[in-house]
């Protein structure tokens, strides 16, 4: 993985080059983690003008689920506690003789900013701006292996749950319970916090799970994930709680699924992220919900759980091959409930089979 990391570091310093600068400090962990292997709590990467190094306030911990610092670079260990890596890293370039840096704006607080000024008030600081996200938008088969991965581990932890007694249990036990599952079959943990939502909670994005029991006839809806060596999937499902599903509940459904089909279909490379979500979001329009829905059919996932690209109406730009995204479009009828369905997926040309599903618990509607 050593020239992997390399690789993605030298790319990374064209474009600084490109853009005038010649060193960068990167400070977001994720980008942290995806330049250098690891990203111990607070550490910063420094791309310098001899020599890389990963400052950190205390050396890393030997954890394969946080990762491990790429073995070709320097790891810097600051010699007082409570000191900032930021800072230290600025320190350690003018030291070098630097006299450019290019932070990244979007992360750093202002009294960080500031510390960096005092230490080097010489140093002229430019903007990296979102370059090592645009890095990470097209994965690595290594990458993609761990996505799958974590794919899997969610599909069990979620197969395991829908076999259980679930009438009268709470919200908040079933997430504790799918939470667990996960670690159980070996993922670092949730890629974020689990969502299980019944009867009028259910098909709303993001609902935190409350101590409402689960009773015969609800729809039960589900959003969880896996986090694996670092990169997080999703999936979401819904389904009938003991007894046949009734009539509106049979066409919600039928509904959300087509639109998350059309939004499944259209992942393609070239494709338009906006055209994506059109081709979900119509179906939802036409059938009289256009009221309420979310801002996106769907987002990138990596070492985040969101990113790049936004699959959203007024989203710019256009899928590249081996960009993992999510297609979860939903309906919630206030007072009722609703429906979600979410899948991770890899885009891949028509030639190679098309959209590698990564999530395949089935989307039929289960009566449980």
């Amino acid at each position: 993985m050593s020239e992997v990391y390399a690789s993605r570091r030298t790319r990374l310093r064209e474009r600084c080059n490109a853009s005038g600068s010649a060193t960068a400090l990167i400070s977001r962990p994720a980008n942290v983690r995806y330049l250098a292997g690891a990203a111990p709590a607070g550490a910063v990467l420094l791309l310098g003008r001899r020599e890389d190094l990963l400052v950190c306030t205390d050396p890393p911990e030997d954890r394969p689920s946080e990762g491990r610092p790429d073995e070709a670079l320097r790891v810097h260990c600051l010699r007082r506690s409570g000191g900032d890596p930021a800072v230290a890293a600025a320190d350690l370039l003018v030291a070098e003789g630097g006299d450019s840096l290019a932070v990244e704006e979007h992360h750093l607080t202002v009294a960080r900013h500031r510390e960096l000024r005092a230490v080097a008030p010489r140093l002229r600081l430019a903007d990296v701006g979102g370059a090592v996200e645009q890095l990470r938008v097209v994965k690595d088969e290594e990458e993609i292996s761990c996505l799958r991965i974590g794919a899997e581990i969610a599909d069990q932890a979620l197969g395991e749950l829908l076999e259980s007694i679930l009438v009268g249990r709470t919200e908040r036990h079933l997430a504790l319970e799918l939470e667990r599952r996960l670690v159980d079959h070996g993922a670092d943990g949730p890629a974020f916090a689990t969502s299980v939502a019944t009867g009028p909670n259910s098909g709303r994005r993001g609902h935190r799970p409350t101590d409402r029991r689960v009773e015969e006839g609800d729809f039960l809806s589900v959003c969880l994930g896996a986090s694996y060596r670092g990169y997080r999937c999703e999936i979401g499902r819904t389904f009938v709680i003991g007894t046949s599903p009734a009539d509106w509940q049979i066409e919600l459904y039928d509904l959300v699924f087509a639109a998350q089909r059309a939004g499944r279909e259209a992942l393609a490379p070239g494709a338009a992220f906006r055209d994506v979500d059109r081709a979900a979001r119509h179906i939802l329009d036409s059938a009289g919900h256009s009221e309420g829905l979310p801002a996106l059919t769907g987002h990138g996932v990596g070492l985040e759980i969101e990113e790049d690209p936004q699959l959203s109406p007024a989203a710019m730009g256009k899928l590249d091959a081996c960009v993992p995204v999510t297609v979860e479009p939903g309906v919630h009828l206030p007072g009722r409930g609703g429906v979600r369905i979410d899948d991770t997926l890899v885009v891949r040309p028509e030639a190679d089979g098309g959209p590698e599903l990564l999530t395949i618990t089935t989307k039929e509607l289960l009566a449980l």
